[in-house]
């Protein structure tokens, strides 16, 4: 008997030490090329300038992630795989909202300063629900003994591409009235003139932080995106302070018999203003290079003779995708690399506060994930996900576990919001994310049998 339970307790011991390397190695591995990169760019060593990161990040934006999109989820795809796969652009919603929920608690206990109450809960509940948790499900595929079964990382790429319409969405619409600099903020001194009390920082000291999910974002300006615009379209302000805003009559002004005023004459003020900011949503920045990927991969993908021309060993465009997976093999090391060049700018000052600086930290990185397990782990004895299918919960979690995208930075510098604070908070984040990832990972592989 003492025999047979020392035997079982080897085994146990060995089965757990397998599953504990499993789970570490591939955090070690992209742990290493975030040190590899935040070496190359420290300011001491300035081996590789900061420009040449900034090219980099373009690259990864603009060719390797749309490669990687397009070459794993066109393969992957399939009418019936969007029907089953359905859950996984909801539990984008649902992680979003229970970070909402978390923020306003991170603001009721934190009390930040009150300009930044919108910027508490956006950089609580939006995460990085695409480049990080590809690089993770890269990582750990390319791992000699994967849980994850064979396909492991064409399936987890497919996912997680899955994902990112709806991320995207939410970020350029939601999150970009969200980050609207608060009307106090803004003194009017004549008609057409605004001076805004804290400036953004300029191109030249703009962090890595801020464009290395949307490069060229100084290009996407417009001439009310670094204005308080709803506030002043929903508030009774001024004629003074409205006539700044060109096409926004919401007064309702009849002196003119343009089809314009006719049309304007019959519509209610509320469905006007609510036209008008619709028209200043700049809706049109979804169709970026990785979501043109998406949007080509689930065509292709879903329409048999398509597929069987781009897709498989004997396709005959197979060179093509070929060549697109040679290229998209560049993204995980690159990603990595860049993130480690943005540790290497260190923080920036910030007026948020130390204490919600930390409530953020622990509501997006220690309590969020926490929540998560429980609504997948729901989800799963509701029989709402893929059965059997340890990747496809995998991906789920990992939507909980990120911290703030870094996409959110992009969008603070676009509407000149907490840009300071954005750049602080996301380097923190993603300090501490190192660790707590690797906790969660392991946390999750010892979770996913069970699920």
């Amino acid at each position: 008997m003492n025999r047979y339970l020392a035997e079982f307790y080897k085994n146990d011991m060995k089965s757990n030490s397998e599953d504990l390397l499993s789970a570490i190695l591939p955090l070690l591995k992209l742990l290493s090329l975030t040190v590899i990169g935040l070496f190359l760019a420290h300011p001491k060593t300035q081996i590789i300038p900061r420009a040449t990161f900034k090219l980099l990040s373009k690259l990864v934006f603009a060719l390797f992630l749309p490669c990687l999109i397009f070459t794993e989820l066109g393969e992957s795809i399939t009418i019936d795989s969007i029907a089953r796969w359905w859950f996984i652009p909801v539990n984008v919603l649902i992680s979003t909202f229970v970070g909402c929920l978390l923020g306003l608690l991170v603001d009721i206990i934190c009390r930040p300063p009150p300009e930044y109450k919108r910027f508490t809960i956006v950089m609580t509940a939006f995460g990085n629900t695409g480049n990080l948790c590809l690089a993770i499900v890269g990582s750990v595929c390319h791992t000699l003994n994967s849980p994850f079964g064979p396909h492991c990382h064409s399936r987890g790429v497919a996912y997680v591409s899955f994902a990112q319409w709806v991320a995207v969405i939410l970020v350029y619409t939601l999150v970009y009235h969200m980050m609207e600099p608060p009307l106090q903020f803004y003194e009017v001194l004549e008609e057409g003139t605004e001076i805004e009390e804290q400036r953004p920082v300029n191109d030249i000291s703009r962090p890595l932080l801020i464009e290395a999910e949307w490069p060229g974002i100084e290009e996407k300006e417009t001439e009310h995106s670094k204005t308080p615009f709803i506030a002043r379209i929903f508030n009774s302000i001024s004629s003074r302070s409205t006539s700044t805003f060109p096409d926004i009559d919401i007064n309702g002004d009849t002196s003119g018999s343009s089809p314009m005023s006719i049309r304007c004459l019959a519509e209610p003020r509320v469905v006007r203003k609510i036209r008008i900011v619709a028209e200043q949503t700049p809706i049109q920045h979804i169709l970026q290079p990785p979501t043109i990927a998406s949007l080509l991969a689930i065509i292709v993908g879903t329409v048999p003779q398509l597929k069987s021309y781009v897709f498989g060993y004997d396709a005959p465009l197979s060179f093509i995708t070929d060549s697109l997976q040679i290229v998209a093999g560049a993204m995980v090391p690159s990603v990595m690399l860049i993130l480690g060049g943005m540790l290497a700018e260190g923080p920036n000052d910030s007026k948020l506060g130390l204490r919600t600086t930390i409530g953020i930290i622990v509501a997006r990185l220690l309590v969020l994930p926490l929540l998560g397990i429980g609504i997948v782990t729901l989800a799963s004895k509701l029989d709402l996900l893929v059965a059997d299918d340890a990747m496809y919960r995998f991906v789920l979690l990992l939507q909980y576990t990120t911290p703030s995208a870094i996409l959110l930075g992009a969008i603070a510098s676009l509407r000149s919001y907490a840009v300071r604070e954005a750049s602080a908070l996301l380097f923190w984040q993603h300090l501490f994310a190192l660790f707590s990832l690797s906790v969660y990972v392991v946390v999750y592989f010892k979770l996913l049998p069970a699920m």
